[in-house]
């Protein structure tokens, strides 16, 4: 392993050890792991978190999306507007419910989703916003959320980078109508494997996603719709529901982390360093680098471990090929692509593992 691992859960999984062995002990011992009270007290924990009346716990943060999406509607015909910037997952949910990937570019500051470039996609086909919180910084939801009732457009927020963060002291995951997380375990709220979450103010919704991804069951053996299996299971909650205690604590430690990267690298001129905003709970320290990959393999032979995110946009995917975009079409996006690098980033990492990071990449640029 490298002395400075990208990310490591060894310093955080070892201080809520104790509660996580009791934790699973209780749930093996109620023999409910599906659908059981642990998934029902972590869906509550959360809404209140998020500061919304409802949560619906579902398998991934993917099903998460395609979800919110299906329940307010959208597909065939339908627009949905998404940044150029973001990981696959986001597409792959527009495309899952039939509707059409409409891309728009990314501030080249922030890199995220602005209202500006919304505005200017927006045509009568146009049905929803898919704005994506990343690195742990919000998007300016309040313009996002103007242009939506201006246009009478749904908002399903992506909320995968950003748990904890805010904006204008709201919790990212509460503003539009129905939103979506993802609990991969090196989220800033990070499950055991694969869990993610829908949460919504809407009750109606709430029910509908409840069924939806229970089958489409109502009740045991009715089934009033077509669903799919996607729930979050007795033992995701149970973890989630503790690390959910100690999320704005490690947040304000990947604050101060950050705070230092920046401290260190600040006056390095080949390196455009990463802006967080009020209000932000930095989940990826990503810097824009010249010589991109050729610092990553010298940081690497100072055993310093990093990555990309991300290396290539969904629009020049193979996956997404089919749509006929082309290289040069969103600059922003591809510039950020071809530059940008996270550097490590955890609760836990050590002054001195800052430092070591800090001082490769300054002896790199000589």
């Amino acid at each position: 392993m490298a002395s400075v691992p990208f990310y490591s859960l060894e310093v955080m999984h070892s201080q809520i050890k104790s509660e996580v062995d009791a934790a699973l002990r209780s749930v093996f011992a109620n023999n409910q792991f599906i659908l059981g009270s642990e998934v029902e007290a972590f869906e509550r924990e959360f809404a209140e978190y998020s500061g919304v009346g409802y949560c619906v716990g579902v398998a991934n943060g993917l099903d998460a999306l395609y979800v919110s999406l299906k329940l307010l509607g959208i597909g065939n015909g339908d627009e949905v507007i998404v940044p150029a910037h973001t990981y696959i997952a986001t597409w792959l949910a527009i495309a899952r419910v039939g509707a059409t990937i409409v891309p728009v570019d990314v501030d080249p500051i922030t890199m995220l989703v602005g209202a500006k470039e919304i505005e200017a996609a927006i045509t009568k086909r146009t049905k929803a916003i898919l704005p994506v919180h990343l690195y742990g910084n919000a998007c300016d939801m309040s313009e996002i959320m103007q242009l939506a009732n201006k246009y009478n457009l749904e908002v399903v927020e992506d909320n995968a980078q950003a748990q904890g963060a805010t904006h204008t002291s709201k919790n990212t995951g509460s503003f539009g109508r129905c939103n979506a997380t993802s609990f991969y375990p090196s989220k800033n709220l990070g499950s055991l494997g694969d869990a993610g979450a829908i949460t919504t103010d809407d009750e109606q919704l709430y029910n509908a996603a409840k069924i939806y991804c229970n089958y489409g069951s109502s009740s045991r053996f009715e089934n009033p719709v077509q669903g799919i299996n996607s729930r979050l299971d007795e033992i995701q909650a149970a973890v989630l529901r503790i690390k959910l205690r100690h999320l704005e604590g490690w947040n304000a430690k990947r604050r101060k982390i950050a705070d230092q990267y920046h401290k260190n690298l600040l006056g390095c001129d080949a390196v455009t360093l990463p802006k967080f905003g009020e209000g932000c709970a930095p989940h990826l320290y990503v810097i824009r680098a010249s010589q991109r990959d050729q610092l990553r393999n010298y940081l690497s032979s100072k055993e310093v471990e990093t990555s990309i995110h991300y290396p290539k946009p969904p629009h020049l995917q193979t996956a997404f090929s089919r749509l006929g975009m082309k290289q040069g079409q969103f600059p922003i996006s591809e510039s950020i692509a071809e530059t940008e690098l996270s550097l490590p980033l955890w609760p836990g990492i050590t002054e001195d593992q800052i430092d070591k990071v800090c001082d490769a990449v300054k002896q790199f640029y000589g």
